[in-house]
C-alpha cells in the first residue's frame, strides 16, 4: 500500500470517527427533541361501567368493567364475566401465551389500532393480574357469572390508553355456532391514564 493511500484511509477513518463522536455528543447532551421521558400515571380512579358482549343474542358472554384504579404501587379493576351461553367456559389465565386477565396499554383509544395490532400480531404485552378477589372459578357454568377485583403491582404509563383483557376462556364441549372454542376478550372501550 502506498503512503498516499494510507494517509487517505487514515483521514477518512478520522473523519468518520469524528462524525460518530459529534453525533453521540449531541444526542447525549439532551438536544435531541425526539427523546421523550416516560412518566408513571399518578393515583386515580375512574367509574367506567363498560358492558361488552360476544356472540349472538341468546348465546352471549358478557364482559363488564365497573371501575379502574391506579394506586401508589399498582392498579386494580372491578370486572365481571357472565355466561349466557349453553356451554360452560373454563377460566384459564395463562392457557395461551397472550391469554390472561389484566390490562393492555395502547398509544391511542382508536379501535382500529386494536384491530391492526391484533391482525399484525403486535399487541402490547398484557399487564397480568396477580390477585383475584374472590378467586376466579375454574368453570363458569351456563347462566352463571363471576364479579370481582383483579390487581397487580407496577406503574402504568401516563397518557396511554387502557383496555381490559379477559382470558383465556375455553369452551367445555362444542360452543354455539358463531363462538370460538378458545377466546381472549380485549375491551373495545378504553380509558386514558392521566399524569
Amino acid at each position: 500500500m502506498s503512503r498516499t493511500t494510507l494517509v487517505v484511509l487514515i483521514a477518512l477513518g478520522a473523519t468518520f470517527a469524528g462524525f460518530v463522536l459529534a453525533s453521540n455528543a449531541q444526542r447525549l447532551s439532551g438536544d435531541d427533541a425526539e427523546v421523550e421521558t416516560s412518566v408513571a400515571a399518578s393515583p386515580q380512579a375512574a367509574g367506567l361501567r363498560w358492558r361488552e358482549t360476544y356472540g349472538p343474542a341468546g348465546q352471549q358472554l358478557v364482559f363488564t368493567v365497573d371501575r379502574l384504579e391506579v394506586t401508589e404501587t399498582g392498579w386494580k379493576a372491578r370486572i365481571g364475566v357472565e355466561n349466557d351461553t349453553s356451554v360452560g367456559w373454563e377460566l384459564a389465565p395463562g392457557a395461551t401465551p397472550d391469554g390472561t386477565f389484566g390490562l393492555q396499554l395502547f398509544e391511542t383509544g382508536d379501535k382500529s389500532e386494536l384491530e391492526d395490532r391484533n391482525r399484525q400480531g403486535t399487541l402490547p404485552a398484557v399487564r397480568a393480574a396477580t390477585g383475584y378477589v374472590p378467586e376466579l372459578p375454574r368453570l363458569l357454568e351456563p347462566g352463571s357469572a363471576w364479579e370481582g377485583e383483579i390487581t397487580a403491582r407496577g406503574a402504568l404509563l401516563a397518557g396511554s390508553w387502557v383496555r381490559v383483557v379477559f382470558g383465556t376462556l375455553v369452551a367445555v364441549g362444542k360452543p354455539p355456532e358463531e363462538l370460538e372454542e378458545m377466546l381472549i376478550w380485549i375491551t373495545d372501550n378504553t380509558y386514558q391514564l392521566e399524569e
